[in-house]
């Protein structure tokens, strides 16, 4: 079957009422059915509960606060380089933008002013720059950490469409990661510059939060929306958590033209762990 076969029953399904139930059902405290829920999961996913800071299913009174689990002390050392993985998955591409597109899969590119939001100005920044797109399965640690040190300078939520961001969605939908809601946080670093982390959300990615705002949707007025943080000095290290998905999806990194060298191990569909070496500048 092909790929843009197997992708036709997302066109045709409510993916946002499934999105908003999910988000719902995920936040409720329900007991003893929310500690089946999360035991289930875990068997059916490999959830490495002993990497969690609290391993016990009982403890967690939502399927959120499972699904949004801290790591204990120690699981995630981060590596001594410029550039640190943010997150546990797997990568689905990374390498150089080619002007200002930016590959998805073979046959798919998009442009970075579509996926900031239509911002020209912003996506200018990133032409001829480097890009990195992680994938986060449901097994996974769902926190999301800074690659190096940043000054916030902006965040936008853009509403969008919430198709499934798995390989095999990427490779079946047009420009899927310009396409799909997300919240794109704009970064200063002084050494690399202007960068920016874009969560991506996806079918039943109930919210998305960041450690400054706190949930960014809901609400989804349907509308871009934008918050400036120039006048403020928020910093977060290298490594610091910066925001979460309230179940699983995508981050999209953009980074300027430069020396950016990508790990050398890595390789598309290769497995990725916080902290670990993504480049050097």
């Amino acid at each position: 079957m092909s790929d843009r076969l197997a992708v036709l029953p997302q066109y045709l399904m409510p993916k946002l009422a499934l999105t908003r139930l999910a988000g719902r059902l995920a936040g409720a405290e329900l007991g003893g059915l929310t500690t089946w829920t999360i035991r289930r999961f875990i068997e059916r996913y490999g959830v490495a509960m002993n990497e969690a800071a609290n391993p016990d299913p009982a403890a967690y009174a939502s399927f959120n606060d499972f699904f949004t689990r801290a790591l204990k002390d120690g699981a995630r050392p981060l590596a001594e380089a410029q550039l640190i993985c943010p997150v546990d998955g797997a990568i689905s591409q990374f390498g150089k933008i080619e002007g200002e597109q930016i590959f998805q899969a073979k046959g798919h590119s998009y442009s970075a002013t579509a996926l900031v939001g239509g911002d020209a100005t912003l996506a200018s920044a990133f032409r001829d720059g480097s890009f990195a797109t992680l994938y986060l399965s449901p097994r996974d640690y769902h926190r999301i950490h800074m690659p190096c040190e940043g000054r916030l300078l902006r965040m936008i939520h853009v509403p969008g469409d919430v198709f499934s961001v798995n390989p095999t969605t990427a490779r079946g939908v047009p420009g899927l990661f310009a396409r799909n809601e997300r919240v794109v946080c704009v970064f200063e670093n002084d050494e690399i510059g202007p960068w920016v982390l874009v969560l991506v959300g996806a079918t039943i990615v109930g919210s998305m939060a960041t450690v400054w705002h706190g949930l960014v949707n809901p609400p989804r007025p349907g509308r871009v929306r934008e918050w400036g943080y120039e006048d403020r000095e928020i910093r977060l290290a290298q490594g610091a958590e910066m925001g979460r998905f309230l179940l699983g999806s995508t981050v999209v990194m953009l980074f300027p033209k430069g020396e950016q060298k990508f790990n050398p191990v890595w390789q598309p569909g290769g497995a990725i762990r916080l902290g670990e070496v993504m480049a050097t500048v």
